[in-house]
């Protein structure tokens, strides 16, 4: 079983993202920063506020599950807001994270919630904004797999622990607590914007998760696309590391200012 997380970039580089999801080389696609029409629009919009501007796909959700027919999506929306057109109108848009599950894989579980705030649904409003959480249970690979992925609070100051983070990271164990159990393998992952020496690692690790992308010496989780000195923003975890086959963070190809996290699980 193939699963990759991504923060897509809301699909900022869907010439290379979209091609790359159409191969389907992947079980399980775990997506981050995702766009979902509520509105009609263009197929592209801007997001703009006081630290960015960023071009976005009106509907990465949509986009994506026309490029993965029959397959099990599910979003999970974090807030509405306005998004805008090539004229500077304002179209309402939803943001969240999104997992798509292959048709020969059972999806016998589904969980999602907040690991910050709650659902905010007249606009974006002030950092950090809510996160969201979405979680899969998935049979049919051998011993059952606890698919989790997450984006963690962003804060324009930068990566370090602050209380809203450790607060995040109990949420997070609570989550699982209430979704996984004994008899799966758990699977943790997503953009966390935390550094590798956040307290949220040794708080996981107390659960039985090891962190691949630091255990496996990779000191870079984002492409040529992202400018910043600290590149550490994506991380993925499991308490089964006799399953791991492989574990890669590739440069290539740019799919967004992320690089994909893969993970190779044996059956």
């Amino acid at each position: 079983m193939r699963i990759i997380s991504l923060n897509a970039w809301g699909g900022a580089v869907w010439t290379s993202l979209g091609p790359w999801i159409a191969t389907k080389a992947f079980d399980v696609l775990c997506l981050q920063e995702v766009t979902r029409r509520i509105a009609p629009s263009p197929k592209w919009l801007v997001y703009g506020d006081a630290y960015r501007r960023l071009d976005q796909r009106a509907d990465l959700f949509g986009d994506v599950s026309a490029a993965l027919p029959d397959w099990q999506a599910s979003f999970a929306p974090a807030a509405r807001g306005p998004l805008f057109d090539a004229a500077g109108q304002a179209v309402p848009s939803e943001h969240g994270i999104a997992i798509w599950v292959a048709p020969h894989l059972a999806v016998t579980g589904r969980s999602q919630g907040f690991v910050h705030g709650a659902f905010r649904a007249e606009g974006w409003g002030p950092e950090p904004v809510p996160r969201a959480v979405q979680s899969c249970r998935i049979e049919g690979g051998g011993r059952p797999v606890s698919v989790t992925h997450l984006h963690g609070l962003r804060d324009p100051s930068g990566k370090g622990d602050t209380p809203e983070r450790l607060a995040q990271a109990q949420a997070l164990l609570d989550h699982l607590q209430h979704f996984t159990g004994p008899d799966q393998t758990t699977v943790v992952a997503g953009d966390l914007n935390l550094l590798p020496d956040s307290q949220t690692f040794p708080l996981l690790a107390q659960r039985g998760l090891v962190e691949l992308v630091t255990h496996y010496g990779h000191d870079d989780t984002r492409t040529a696309l992202y400018g910043k000195a600290k590149r550490h923003a994506n991380y993925c975890l499991t308490d089964d590391m006799e399953r791991v086959r492989a574990f890669d963070v590739p440069a290539t190809p740019v799919l967004s200012d992320h690089r994909p996290l893969v993970l190779d699980l044996f059956d």
